[in-house]
């Protein structure tokens, strides 16, 4: 086959995609919250049926991983075990019961001439997700779509391309059951590279809105190419701020928590500041928490001198997203250079502040423009399911429509319903 004519029939293939999900989206709009959460329930109970083949094919997919010396942390994102096959059914059982933002009357009002006005949360329609490596993604943006009345197209990975495939099998084995049309969650079928630039233009007006979830380039091609309306996620360059009114221990389990819980998350903290006037009595203890926990530390002139396993750093590591057992460390002159610091080098994912002083914690909480702020907790807690959103389809760090976790409610807009009894204008 000729590289035009393979050209042709993945347009024409992804073409269908989106005309089969703009007519799943129709239907989905009008589903009612019963029938979708019991295509929930159903997918659940399909994942738990499949966790054998969904391990097989897992498996089949970290092998490729290791053989092509993917990273410890990229191999980690893609591996699922049966907890993380159980923690996904769970995700989806967790989705269902939370309430559906569909028909929500966000405000309603009377007008002086007797109309009323309501503005009602609707589904956006059609979601295409790209992402990276995470077969758990498959399933959380799947299900998401579908509760907020959205038909999504998925594009995961290729090294995650055979767990995926089982995955959504199983999401549309339960839209089936719960009499739902499958093409209201869909999966790319190829690897090739074009099936996202036909995407990003659109499906010829079937795609409304974009969410790219994975790494700087991922999301930097999305951002450049896109045609359609875009949930930017960006990498995650988390901070933890280690104030001089700071506790000790806090700041020592806060700080291996946000960097060694999970490596290879967004919410993983990437650099370590710690305040100058606190540095001779925590720096040492918080280099040897880090070391201890199996973390490299490159870091500046002070951090060198406190303990000689500290690497030096360079300018490059400061915007660096790590995803591995390696943080970067500086010492800084307060909450004011903390926040400069995190400014110019950050991405506006999440930081954290630990202190027990409440004005320098507020400071930093409101005059930080990070879409997540914490004040003495781990970064790892950005997660739309900690938020107690259910599961999550990315963390948005752009500033129209949704920041932060997007779950149920973000995936909806909204439109005005009035009311009236004859009125004409005048």
């Amino acid at each position: 086959m000729s590289v035009a004519t393979e050209f042709d029939q993945t347009l024409n293939d992804m073409l269908e995609l989106g005309r089969d999900a703009r007519a799943a989206a129709k239907a989905l709009a009008n589903a009612g919250t019963e029938r979708k959460n019991a295509a929930l329930a159903a997918m659940a109970g399909a994942i738990r049926a499949s966790v054998d083949e969904i391990l097989k094919a897992n498996a089949a997919d970290v092998d490729l991983a290791k053989s092509l010396d993917r990273r410890a942390s990229f191999i980690d994102r893609l591996t699922l075990t049966p907890d993380r096959v159980e923690a996904i059914a769970r995700a989806l059982e967790a989705t269902a019961s939370l309430p559906d933002p569909v028909g929500h009357v966000v405000e309603q009002w009377d007008r002086p001439n007797g109309l009323n006005i309501s503005r009602v949360r609707v589904p956006i329609g059609v979601i295409g997700i790209i992402y990276e490596s995470r077969p758990n993604v498959t399933a959380d943006a799947g299900s998401l779509c579908m509760k907020s009345g959205n038909a999504a197209i998925l594009r995961g990975g290729s090294d995650s391309f055979r767990s995926s495939a089982v995955i959504v099998r199983c999401l549309q084995d339960g839209l089936r059951e719960a009499g739902l049309p499958e093409t209201a969650i869909q999966m790319v079928q190829t690897t090739d590279r074009d099936a996202v630039g036909h995407m990003l233009e659109g499906l010829n007006g079937t795609v409304d809105l974009i969410v790219p979830r994975g790494g700087k380039d991922l999301v930097g091609r999305v951002q450049d190419q896109a045609r359609v309306p875009v949930f930017a996620h960006l990498e995650g360059i988390c901070h933890v701020y280690v104030d001089k009114d700071a506790d000790l221990d806090m700041a020592c389990d806060i700080a291996v928590n946000s960097k060694m819980r999970r490596t290879g998350i967004c919410g993983a903290a990437e650099t370590l500041l710690v305040d100058t006037a606190a540095a001779d009595r925590m720096l040492k203890p918080l280099i040897d928490a880090l070391t201890s926990a199996g973390c490299a530390i490159r870091g500046d002139d002070a951090s060198q001198a406190a303990d000689g396993r500290v690497e030096p750093a360079t300018e490059n590591d400061w915007p660096t997203e790590y995803l591995d057992t390696i943080i970067s460390l500086r010492v800084v002159d307060g909450v004011d250079e903390a926040m400069r610091h995190i400014e110019a080098h950050g991405s506006q994912h999440t930081d954290t502040i630990v202190t027990d002083n409440a004005a320098t914690a507020n400071r930093f909480l409101n005059e930080l423009d990070s879409a997540i702020v914490l004040h003495n907790a781990s970064t790892q807690f950005a997660d739309g399911g900690e938020f107690g959103f259910g599961a999550e389809i990315g963390i948005a760090t752009g500033k129209l429509h949704a920041r932060g976790p997007v779950g149920l409610e973000q995936l909806t807009t909204f439109k005005y319903q009035v009311r009236g009894s004859g009125q004409t204008r005048p």
